[in-house]
C-alpha cells in the first residue's frame, strides 16, 4: 500500500493524496468528496496531522486524499511584481473519504478539526460538479481589490461554493479579502474569500 504524502496538484493545491490499487472491496466504498472546517490558521497543521493518522492507522483505503486548495495572487509592489499563495478557502480543508463511525471519529478528533460541513451528526458530501470545479481548479494569478460594503449581498463565482449568495460581514482593511455568511450544505457558514472569487448582486 502506497504511502501517503503531501504533494502539489498543477501548482495549485497543496494535497495529500494516497494510490492504492482497486479491488473488489474498495469498490464498494462510498468515496465521496467533503468539507472540514478548521480553526484559522491551521489548515497545514491539520492536513500534516490528519495525514500521518491516516498512514499510521492503516486508513489509506477509506481516506484517500486531504486537500487544501490554493491559488497565486499577483501584486505589483514599489515596482517589483510579487506573487503569494494564498487559500482559496481558509478555514477548510477538503477530504475524499468514505464516512463510517470510525473514519468520522478520526477526522473528527483531530487537533485543530472544528466539524465537518454539515449537521452535527451527519457529513453533507460535495455534489460531483462542486467536487469536480475544485479538482480542476487551475487559478490564474490574480490582483484585485473589491468595492463591496458590510451588508452587500454577493454571489460567488468561484470554488466550491460557486453560485451560492452570501452577505458580507466584513471586509479587510486592504479590501483584498472579505468575511461572508453562506447557507450551503444544509447550515449557515461563515467563510473567508479573496477579491475575485465574487460578485455584488446589483
Amino acid at each position: 500500500m502506497s504511502e501517503l504524502k503531501k504533494d502539489e496538484i498543477n501548482g495549485e493545491q497543496n494535497v495529500a493524496p494516497v494510490a492504492a490499487e482497486t479491488s473488489s472491496e474498495e469498490v464498494k466504498k462510498d468515496i465521496r468528496w467533503y468539507v472540514i472546517h478548521t480553526y484559522s490558521g491551521y489548515e497545514n497543521k491539520v492536513l500534516d496531522t490528519l495525514t500521518r493518522k491516516v498512514h499510521s492507522m492503516g486508513m489509506e483505503d477509506t481516506i484517500k486524499q486531504i486537500l487544501l486548495p490554493m491559488h497565486d495572487e499577483e501584486e505589483v509592489k514599489d515596482g517589483e511584481k510579487k506573487v503569494t499563495s494564498r487559500k482559496i478557502f481558509p478555514g477548510y480543508l477538503l477530504i475524499q473519504m468514505e464516512v463510517n463511525d470510525h473514519s468520522w471519529y478520526v477526522v473528527r478528533n483531530t487537533p485543530g478539526v472544528t466539524g465537518f460541513v454539515g449537521t452535527t451528526t451527519k457529513p453533507i458530501p460535495l455534489t460531483d460538479e462542486e467536487a469536480q470545479r475544485i479538482l480542476n481548479a487551475n487559478q490564474k494569478k490574480i490582483s484585485v481589490h473589491t468595492d463591496v460594503k458590510v451588508g452587500d449581498k454577493i454571489r460567488i463565482t468561484q470554488g466550491a461554493f460557486s453560485d451560492h449568495v452570501a452577505t458580507v460581514i466584513e471586509v479587510a482593511a486592504d479590501k483584498k479579502s472579505i468575511r461572508a455568511d453562506i447557507s450551503a450544505f444544509g447550515n449557515t457558514s461563515r467563510i473567508e474569500l479573496e477579491a475575485g472569487f465574487f460578485e455584488r448582486l446589483s
